[in-house]
């Protein structure tokens, strides 16, 4: 019987992790600056609907900061937000 609900439970976690990885949401934006020393970038973006934020310009920091080799002001993006730590930052980029 333990057996049975630990693979219940072990099915439940990667159903779980694999709908994480799924339901990430790219958002399109442009990069107007980017502050490598800071690891942030400010971007020009469409709504966040994962977080629930209208369109507008701002500022993020970035979780990897090789993200930011891959950016250049003006260029358009797509990119996964995401609150982290209480803070929000660019984690993935198309």
């Amino acid at each position: 019987m333990k057996t049975i609900i630990k693979l219940a439970l072990a099915s439940v976690v990667a159903l779980g992790t694999a709908y994480g990885a799924i339901a990430a949401e790219f958002t399109r934006g442009t990069v107007k600056k980017i502050d490598t020393k800071a690891k942030k970038v400010t971007l020009i973006h469409e709504e966040l609907k994962s977080l629930d934020m209208p369109a507008m310009t701002m500022v993020f920091r970035v979780e990897d900061p090789a993200i930011l080799d891959k950016l250049k002001p003006g260029s358009d993006i797509e990119f996964v937000a995401e609150r982290v730590n209480g803070k929000l930052m660019v984690t993935q980029l198309k």
